[in-house]
């Protein structure tokens, strides 16, 4: 006969139970911890062929839907049981960011990747807004880099793979959750990027001029390896 304890478990269901709380505690002590290693872990494979395929792919804008980034949705996404349409990436070398571009607004897009907040946009034309999570205490993943790093005069740089397209952040406000107009298109060729302020009561919204683009292979080295190094990102020559 199996021993039990004084409450009458048997021992093998009382350990399982411990090691299950212990689990459960170690969760909400390292919640914050274990959020940041699963996105900045995160390494899709981008090719110009799977931004083609996924850009074609309708896109989802759920603005109202998205909440805080909690450890659930980061590992539903990180277990890639709703896709993420990757179609180029971000880099801000000066505020040391570089993420994944991806199709659309939704909890599970923006828990691995920033998105494009309208379904018109094109790199390089009109204004091309990008929203993306901040992780706050002093984040190194997502957006985070942009609340803490990103300053007036600092280069962004997107990319299809084919081209990369350069801006110059000009301006740096906090603006209204409810200031959705910003997404707007414009007859001038800029990049606003979204993210929230430390508390999430605001949106830090950074706005830079389109500079040039150039073909992926003509642009600055250190832009090239941010774009190559921090992804899987194979080319065609």
């Amino acid at each position: 006969m199996e021993k039990k304890n004084k409450r009458g478990l048997p021992n093998w269901l009382r350990w399982t139970l411990v090691v299950i709380l212990l689990v459960i505690s170690l969760c909400l002590i390292f919640n914050q911890q274990i959020k940041e290693q699963l996105v900045g872990n995160y390494r899709p494979a981008i090719t110009q062929q799977t931004i083609k395929r996924d850009a074609a792919k309708k896109a989802t804008y759920n603005y109202n839907d998205v909440q805080d980034l909690n450890l659930q949705t980061v590992a539903r996404a990180r277990a890639q049981k709703q896709p993420i349409n990757i179609i180029g990436e971000i880099t801000v070398p000066a505020a040391n960011m570089t993420i994944p571009i991806a199709n659309g607004v939704n909890n599970t897009t923006l828990a691995l990747a920033a998105g494009t907040m309208r379904p018109d946009m094109k790199m390089g034309q009109g204004n091309y807004a990008l929203a993306g999570h901040n992780m706050a205490h002093g984040s190194k993943i997502l957006f985070s880099p942009l609340y803490y790093h990103a300053k007036v005069g600092q280069m962004v740089y997107i990319t299809d793979l084919k081209r990369v397209y350069e801006y110059k952040i000009y301006q740096r406000t906090f603006i209204e959750p409810t200031q959705v107009e910003v997404v707007n298109d414009t007859p001038q060729r800029i990049i606003t990027l979204i993210t929230c302020n430390a508390n999430g009561e605001r949106r830090l919204m950074l706005r830079g001029r389109f500079i040039q683009s150039e073909p992926f292979k003509q642009a600055p080295q250190q832009v090239q390896k941010n774009f190559s190094s921090k992804y899987t990102t194979g080319r065609n020559s």
